[in-house]
């Protein structure tokens, strides 16, 4: 792509003066009559503008839209005024971006905000307050404190004293504003961690002394961490990055409803205690899986975590808001038991990307991993970087507090339960379709089901083992068409995960599945947007079954028409 500069533009910064003006304000009237009416869009007409300007999905492929951006020469002069960069990303930019604001976008945890959440993202940005310390931060770091120990009381439900002493105490920390809920899931095992190999008769503690003096003072061979099959991969992150291994992020099965199996939780632990030289440093609960929604038994977990002295993390980045719920908070019975939390704000607390919250019950815990500097952060200080993994990060916390200021719990609580009873219906709904098979009940609001018709499902019942893998093998094929069809349409968008799965049918092999997974977050989704959706899937599946779909994207065996 060539580069054209006007004489004009190359005024815009021919010295120091102009530079200001650049850097400064909008540098005339037109200008600034061109910004107003962007921001007016964005600021007060969200969602008309996001229908209107926005893909739901790409509309060309990635290969031609790559082919815009391969320039990559930074120019010394300006190529545009600010009004003309501005209306190049509304008009170049926007019809190309994913519009996850659409009720027809069901696909994935990234969905609508509140159009006030652009003016609150708006201000954040604006006033550029660092809460890595309260010389860059002030009043923000005092509210994010404030707001740490409220969703800590949501959580944790603890006494009135208790708060008192909290929530503005300069030694102790509640929980900490994070990135995302993979950098707060690491924050939890990190805590575990040090905690479990923290110091003793002459050993200085493991963030000191490194991994390998820990454990021959601790007389072990590993650390272990065990968490559900429906995990986050974040966990085998976190086994690397803290250097105990991915491979010692132990998968523990699940039942039928997608839970934690508390038994082969038993069993597992049962093993690991004959090996006197592994140490289980965290057992995880999932409240919310990101692929069924499910939440694991966390008052069993609990349970047994007390009973063995092992830190129990519940990971709530999906799940947590339900307990503003008076409905479905009870749903995630036990998490007040927990040692550590993790939520996403940019999940349901439908924040704009990206924020992430870790809570701990005790509030000492993050003293665990505190770390000082001479020019930032020093011994003494109030400053809340000294306890997380992030330096730089922005206030956050100021987006959290209004928006609960605005919406209340009631607020957030009813779009909690519409989400649970759009899936539970949606759920009722794919049952009366012959076409289509339910893979996974929703209990939150995800759940997932696949293509498969009424004559392959009867044969299921009959069927030898052999021709049931030969039959799977084809119904993967096909949802996984469908999806990559129906996302490439551009009417609406069904995500796919594969899900290890048994006792789909009786006598169904263990094998994986390619399933259609939906995330109903959405308020202006509703049961008619999801028929819509279906009735799209069936439309796509008989044009498919004659061979009238897809072209090479579709690659059909000659006996493929015959099975189906």
């Amino acid at each position: 792509m060539e580069n054209n500069h006007s004489t004009d533009n190359f005024e815009l910064v021919k010295d120091w003066i102009g530079l200001i003006e650049v850097f400064t304000c909008p540098a005339d009237a037109e200008t600034r009559a061109t910004l107003i009416g962007h921001m007016k869009q964005i600021l007060f007409e969200l969602h008309d503008f996001l229908i209107k300007n926005v893909g739901i999905t790409e509309e060309i492929s990635l290969k031609e839209l790559s082919n815009d951006f391969t320039d990559t020469i930074i120019n010394k002069f300006p190529e545009k005024k600010l009004a003309e960069v501005v209306t190049g990303v509304f008009e170049t930019i926007a019809p190309h971006a994913v519009n996850v604001a659409s009720p027809y976008f069901v696909g994935h945890m990234t969905a609508a905000i509140p159009f006030f959440m652009v003016h609150l993202k708006a201000i954040v940005a604006a006033l550029n307050q660092n809460v890595v310390k309260l010389e860059t931060s002030k009043v923000v770091s005092i509210l994010e404190k404030q707001v740490i120990s409220k969703i800590h009381r949501l959580i944790y439900g603890l006494s009135n004293a208790f708060y008192q002493e909290h929530v503005q105490n300069t030694e102790t920390s509640l929980g900490s504003f994070m990135e995302g809920g993979t950098t707060a899931n690491l924050t939890a095992l990190w805590v575990a961690r040090n905690t479990a190999l923290k110091p003793k008769n002459g050993f200085r503690g493991i963030e000191k002394e490194g991994l390998f003096a820990a454990y021959k003072a601790y007389d072990i061979d590993r650390c272990v961490v065990m968490v559900s099959r429906r995990g986050h991969y974040s966990f085998r992150k976190s086994g690397g990055i803290l250097g105990i291994g991915n491979e010692n992020i132990i998968s523990v099965d699940v039942d039928q409803r997608n839970k934690m199996d508390i038994d082969d939780l038993e069993r597992c632990l049962a093993e690991i205690n004959k090996n006197k030289r592994t140490k289980v440093i965290a057992i995880v609960g999932i409240a919310g899986t990101t692929e069924t929604g499910t939440v694991d038994p966390l008052l069993r977990i609990a349970e047994i975590c007390a009973r063995e002295k092992i830190h129990f993390h519940a990971d709530a980045a999906w799940g947590g808001p339900t307990l503003m719920s008076e409905t479905y908070k009870h749903l995630l019975d036990g998490i007040q038991l927990a040692d550590s939390v993790t939520i996403d704000g940019h999940k349901q607390f439908y924040m704009p990307m990206s924020c992430g919250m870790i809570y701990f019950r005790n509030p000492r815990s993050l003293d665990a991993i505190s770390y000082h500097a001479n020019y930032v952060n020093r011994k003494g200080s109030v400053d809340l970087g000294i306890k997380t993994l992030a330096g730089s990060r922005e206030a956050n916390s100021l987006i959290l507090d209004s928006a609960l200021k605005i919406m209340g719990t009631r607020g957030y609580g009813m779009l909690i339960e519409h989400g649970i009873e759009l899936a539970y219906n949606f759920s009722e709904e794919i049952k009366t379709r012959e076409n289509f098979q339910l893979i996974t009940e929703p209990e939150l609001n995800i759940l997932t089901y696949r293509l498969c018709p009424k004559n392959l499902r009867d044969e299921f019942e009959t069927a030898g083992s052999e021709r049931i893998i030969a039959i799977n093998d084809e119904l993967n094929e096909l949802n996984r068409t469908l999806q990559q069809v129906q996302r490439e349409a551009g009417n609406s968008f069904v995500s796919r995960t594969v899900l290890e799965q048994e006792n789909i049918f009786p006598g169904f092999p263990p094998g994986k599945i390619v399933v259609l997974r939906c995330v109903l977050m959405n308020p202006l989704t509703t049961i008619d947007v999801l028929k819509d959706i279906l009735d799209e899937q069936e439309e796509l599946f008989e044009a498919w079954r004659v061979g009238n779909i897809g072209g090479e994207k579709i690659r059909r065996d000659s006996d493929r028409s015959q099975v189906l």
